[in-house]
């Protein structure tokens, strides 16, 4: 036993501490100095402490890890997108019109390229295009406006009969409704008393109408500027943000950015075509069944027809009211089924075949791409969905894709000289 203690048999050692193997005997009657044990080696910690988060990660199992990783992924993309959100919201006096100006230069940028074909100066160009612009989408509001005006007075007198005569068949029709639920003048007299009691509110109302009034304006403003500069320079514009990438993401950054242009050209091309085949429809409609202010309904229902899916339809509606106050209600179901054969055609025909594949969406997309915009952004929000989702989609493919997406012409991009 003594010797076992002397040389260290059996002893349990400290952590961290360095053991010393005591001293033996040599043989020839003298004793070795006693030597430390080897240290162990610092490469190894490391070494354990991956074996050990190796096995630790092998006790996970492989969709859980899959899972984790693509979590961590998504929170970071929603965070960043959410963030990106909030400052344009904020900044939307400034966002939306430059989004509209972007919108109106893929619309103009055809007319500015004919110009500049045929040896225009640029700023010459983007002036007339201009122009050309501001004319047709004035006169557009006009018609509507100067329609409205005329037929104004002759429909309110029309909707009155209407309502007295739907009051008298409550009242002495077949379901005999009392005549305190009928009480027209008193009502009238409620409102009257209403709004002169809140004449402050009023007031309060119209001045922020005012400063309504003129946001608008600046924002018009902003948008008339950004579209020159756009179809002036959108080359300049755009190289100076491609330079603002990392190096090696330029290239493929700038070509499907350009394709991305490529499909919202198209897809403004496409829905001017289909919105005045939903136009011309409803006037021809219209003018069979002699329904006044057709053309102001035409109009109308041309610039509904830039919300995909439910704007025409909606505006139709106004066309069906109007054949119902004005005509009866026979003329407003045919002019109802003269609305679902255009929107049919439009759905099955003229969408498919005009959009084509570089920008063909699907009806689900498009639906909710114009929920979330109006959720987002109210109408212009929903005028804005579907662009910036045809835009989305070719500039995601081309970068996963790593080629361009067919197209039947080249990319209307004005160049920078």
């Amino acid at each position: 036993m003594a010797n076992r203690s002397r040389l260290g048999i059996g002893r349990i050692r400290r952590p961290r501490r360095v053991a010393v193997e005591p001293a033996g005997d040599t043989g020839d009657g003298s004793r070795s100095a006693e030597v430390p044990a080897p240290a162990a080696d610092p490469v190894s910690a490391p070494e354990s402490r991956r074996s050990d988060r190796e096995r630790i990660e092998g006790e996970v199992p492989w969709g859980f890890r899959v899972a984790a990783s693509w979590a961590w992924r998504l929170i970071i993309i929603t965070v960043m997108i959410a963030g990106i959100g909030w400052v344009l919201r904020y900044l939307s006096e400034v966002t939306i019109p430059i989004a509209i100006a972007i919108l109106l230069a893929a619309l103009i940028s055809p007319v500015a390229n004919f110009f500049n074909r045929r040896r225009f100066p640029r700023a010459l160009s983007a002036a007339l295009s201009m122009i050309i612009g501001v004319i047709l989408v004035s006169g557009t509001i006009t018609l509507i406006a100067t329609q409205i005006a005329d037929q104004a007075e002759g429909m309110g007198n029309k909707v009155a009969d209407g309502f007295g005569q739907l009051t008298d068949w409550l009242a002495n029709g077949p379901l005999n409704v009392p005549q305190e639920f009928l009480q027209i003048n008193k009502l009238t007299d409620q409102v009257r008393e209403f709004l002169n009691s809140s004449s402050s509110s009023i007031a309060k109302y119209a001045a922020g109408v005012g400063t309504g009034i003129g946001h608008f304006f600046a924002g018009l403003a902003i948008t008339l500027f950004a579209t020159f500069y756009f179809l002036y320079d959108g080359g300049g514009i755009w190289s100076f943000l491609v330079k603002l990438a990392p190096a090696r993401a330029r290239t493929r950054i700038d070509g499907a950015a350009r394709t991305g242009w490529t499909s919202l050209v198209h897809y403004v091309r496409a829905t001017i075509l289909v919105a005045f085949s939903d136009a011309i429809g409803v006037l021809i409609v219209a003018l069979i069944l002699h329904v006044p202010g057709a053309a102001a309904l035409a109009a109308l229902v041309f610039l509904g027809a830039f919300v995909p899916l439910v704007g025409a339809f909606v505006s139709g509606f106004v066309a069906v009211f109007v054949a119902l106050v004005m005509l009866g209600w026979v003329q407003a179901l045919i002019m109802l089924a003269g609305i679902i054969a255009v929107m049919q055609l439009e759905g099955h025909i003229l969408q498919p075949f005009l959009l084509g594949r570089a920008v063909k969406l699907h009806p689900l997309a498009v639906l909710l791409g114009i929920a979330i915009g109006v959720i987002i952004g109210g109408i212009v929000g929903a005028l804005m969905s579907i662009p910036i989702l045809a835009f989305a989609k070719t500039f995601v493919q081309y970068l996963a894709d790593g080629k361009e997406p067919q197209v039947s012409e080249e990319p209307p991009v004005i160049k920078a000289e």
